[in-house]
């Protein structure tokens, strides 16, 4: 039985993963990478540690991930500065980057879907990112107090222009996915999703019957059910693995369109969140698990 230690030194790859096409033709690994923890305390300013930070980033591609979500609200500005400094020119990667929510301040988010707004942010994650196209660019909410048809209109027009590659859409309902698919194809929907919280269960099972690539957030969660003696906690011993290796594993069987981003600022965790690449859980493993929540 493989260990922990062992999977992270000789073994953790992404690739393990599997992969999954993005808009039918961008090839990722399903295990990605979240790039909003390596900003500072409440997802504003700069990181607490900036070298490690920038580390982590750099370890990403040498671990098989080829996917890193970020978004211009992130510090905000500084994921995408980072995601630069460090990777740039992006040789093999797919940057995957989110607009549509202001800052006002520390842990605080607020939606201004404003067509105006939408078209600024594209242009200016260009430009911290350095490219002249967005592969994968991602309506972080829909903001309720925009006509939505306008926000999509406006995202359609982006994508004709060639800023955008591929469009996906943040925290959604399966309607509001049908009402964005008469404007473009919805690419990909970012929707919190994990061990514990299943209320997109409908909006999974709806992008795994259509091949819309489905990005949970928050993805390590297991609260309570990782209780020392739980279901979740012995299917983690007899694997040698965490709680939240466990977690991963569990959600990357759940479909093939799922794509885990699990965030970090240190390496060592990365390492570790790539080794559950590797877990392969049992039928009985996956049935036990799924009945938890």
């Amino acid at each position: 039985m493989t260990t922990i230690a062992n999977a992270v030194t000789t073994t953790a790859n992404a690739s393990a993963s599997g992969s999954f096409d993005i808009g039918g033709d961008l090839t990722v690994h399903r295990l990605g990478f979240g790039a909003m923890r390596v900003t500072g305390k409440g997802i504003w300013g700069e990181p607490e540690d900036r070298a490690e930070a920038l580390r982590t980033l750099r370890r990403v591609p040498e671990l098989g991930i080829n996917l890193i979500d970020t978004a211009d609200s992130y510090g905000p500005e500084v994921s995408e500065r980072l995601i630069r400094e460090a990777l740039h020119p992006y040789k093999g990667l797919v940057i995957a980057t989110k607009g549509g929510l202001l800052r006002p301040g520390p842990d605080k988010w607020v939606p201004n879907g404003r067509p105006d707004y939408l078209r600024q942010q594209v242009f200016v994650s260009m430009r911290r990112l350095g490219v002249e196209r967005i592969d994968l660019w991602q309506l972080h909410r829909i903001d309720p107090g925009v006509p939505r048809d306008e926000q999509f209109d406006a995202i359609r027009a982006m994508q004709k222009e060639g800023l955008i590659r591929h469009v996906g859409l943040s925290e959604v309902k399966v309607e509001e996915i049908g009402a964005a698919q008469k404007f473009f194809q919805v690419a990909t929907v970012q929707n919190l999703y994990n061990l514990t919280n299943r209320s997109s269960e409908d909006v999974v099972d709806f992008c795994t019957k259509h091949g819309i690539g489905f990005i949970p957030w928050f993805p390590l969660a297991a609260g309570s059910l990782a209780r020392p003696g739980s279901k979740l906690d012995a299917v983690a011993h007899r694997h040698n693995a965490s709680p939240g290796q466990i977690a991963l594993a569990w959600l990357l069987r759940r479909s093939p369109v799922m794509l885990p981003i699990p965030g970090t600022g240190k390496v060592k965790h990365l390492e570790e969140n790539v080794a559950a690449a590797s877990i392969i859980l049992s039928d009985a493993e996956f049935a036990e698990l799924s009945a938890l929540a």
